[in-house]
C-alpha cells in the first residue's frame, strides 16, 4: 500500500506530470501498432486459420461471416456518412431554436423497413444453412455407407473410433477428402469441444449427451496443407485445456481405404524386432498395458479406453499432441508428463522408470506401425 502510494505522489507532482505527458506525446505510434496488428491478425497457416476454409462446411460458415461483416460495415458506413452531412450541412449558427416540426413519415418507414430487409438477408442463408450442416440422418440410416466417427473426449487427448469399420486410434484422425465424414461426439469427464478451424465450427462435447454433425475435407486445400489439419478442444476444461490438441490427415480414399485395411490386419501386438525393443515391450507389458492398447479393435469397452491406442503410435506426428515426435521427446513426456500437459492422468500413474527401461521402452513404442 505504501508503494502505491509513492507512485500516485510521484505522478500527482510537476515533473511526473511532465513526464505522463511526454509519453502521451507519442500517440503517433498508436496508429502505427493498429495497422500492425491488423496485418498480423490476418496471417495464418492452411491448416490452422478458420478465414482460410478448407471444407464445405468451413466455407459455408465463412460466407456467411463475409456477408453479416459486409452488412455491418456498409451500416456503419452509411450512418457515419448522414451524420457527418448533417453535422455540416445543418450546423447552427445562431442561438435560435429551430422551429419544431414532427416527423416524416416516409422516413421513419424507410429506416424501419430496412434493418428489416437486412435482418432477412441475413437470417434467411443463416437458418438455411444451419439447418443443411446438422441434416445427420444418412449416418443414422441402416446399412448406410456414410463414414462415421465416433468421437471422445478426454482430459486432455481425443479418441476417434469408426464403428462401421471397427477400429479404435487416438490423436491423429485421419478421414478420406472430397466426401462427408459423420461425427459422433460425447465426453467422457468433463464438457470439452471440437474445433477443427480449417473444416468447421466447433460443436460442444457434453458428458450427458451426443451431437453430431458432418464435415468435408477439400481435397485441393488438404493437397496444400501436406494433408495435415490442426484440431483442438474451444471449451476451457482445466489447466491443460491449452494443450488439447489432435492432428487430422486428410487423405484421398484410396490411401484412406488403404489404412483401414492395414489396421484391420493387426490383430494382436506385433513382436519386437530387436533385443532392445523387445525388452521395451516387456516393459510396456508391466507398465503401461493397463491404460494404453496397441491393437485398434473396438471390442474393448469405451469406460475400459483409459489412454490414447497406441497401435500406430509410431507413425505420429507428434507426441501427446504438443512435442514434435522423436524419441528425445518421448523420453521427456515419460520421465515428466506433467510439466508437459499439467493435470494429465498419466502423471503419477506408474513406477519410475530406470534409465535403460526407458530407452528400451521408448525404442519399442518406436516401432508400432502399421504402413511402412
Amino acid at each position: 500500500m505504501k508503494e502505491f502510494y509513492h507512485i500516485f505522489k510521484k505522478f500527482i507532482t510537476k515533473e511526473g506530470y511532465d513526464e505522463a505527458m511526454k509519453r502521451l506525446s507519442n500517440w503517433r505510434l498508436i496508429p502505427l501498432l493498429s495497422v500492425l496488428a491488423l496485418m498480423l491478425s490476418g496471417c495464418g497457416e492452411p491448416f490452422i486459420s478458420a478465414l482460410r476454409p478448407a471444407g464445405e462446411v468451413a466455407k459455408k460458415q465463412y460466407d456467411l461471416m463475409a456477408l453479416s461483416t459486409a452488412i455491418m460495415v456498409g451500416v456503419i458506413a452509411i450512418v457515419v456518412l448522414i451524420f457527418l452531412i448533417v453535422v455540416i450541412k445543418f450546423r447552427r449558427k445562431d442561438n435560435k431554436i429551430p422551429k419544431q416540426v414532427e416527423g416524416n413519415h416516409k422516413l421513419e418507414i424507410i429506416w424501419t423497413a430496412i434493418p428489416i430487409l437486412l435482418l432477412l438477408i441475413l437470417a434467411v442463408p443463416t437458418v438455411a444453412a444451419t439447418f443443411n450442416l446438422a441434416d445427420t440422418k444418412e449416418m443414422d440410416k441402416q446399412n448406410s455407407n456414410a463414414l462415421v466417427v465416433n468421437v471422445r473426449a478426454n482430459l486432455y487427448w481425443w479418441e476417434f473410433e469408426y464403428p462401421n469399420e471397427k477400429i479404435v486410434t487416438g490423436q491423429e484422425l485421419v478421414v478420406p477428402t472430397d466426401e462427408k465424414v459423420y461425427f459422433n461426439l460425447k465426453a467422457s469427464d468433463v464438457k470439452h469441444s471440437f474445433w477443427i478451424p480449417a473444416a468447421g465450427g466447433k460443436v460442444d462435447v457434453n458428458t450427458d449427451n451426443s451431437n453430431k454433425f458432418w464435415l468435408e475435407f477439400d481435397s485441393k486445400k488438404a493437397s496444400e496443407a501436406n494433408n495435415i489439419f490442426y484440431g483442438k478442444c474451444a471449451e476451457l476444461c482445466g489447466p491443460s485445456h491449452a494443450l488439447m490438441d489432435f492432428k487430422v490427415k486428410a487423405v484421398p480414399r484410396a490411401e484412406f481405404d488403404q489404412w483401414v485395411a492395414d489396421m484391420q490386419d493387426v490383430k494382436e501386438p506385433e513382436q519386437a524386432a530387436t533385443d532392445l525393443a523387445s525388452q521395451g515391450q516387456d516393459v510396456f507389458n508391466k507398465s503401461c498395458m493397463g491404460c494404453h492398447a496397441v491393437t485398434p479393435s473396438n471390442a474393448t469397452p469405451e469406460a475400459a479406453r483409459l489412454a490414447p491406442n497406441l497401435t500406430n503410435f509410431g507413425e505420429r506426428t507428434t507426441i501427446a499432441g504438443v512435442l514434435e515426435h522423436n524419441e528425445e521427446n518421448l523420453k521427456k513426456w515419460i520421465r515428466d508428463p506433467e510439466s508437459y500437459k499439467p493435470g494429465n492422468k498419466m502423471t503419477g500413474a506408474y513406477n519410475a522408470l530406470s534409465e535403460q527401461e526407458l530407452d528400451a521402452l521408448t525404442k519399442y513404442l518406436m516401432t508400432l506401425k502399421v504402413q511402412d
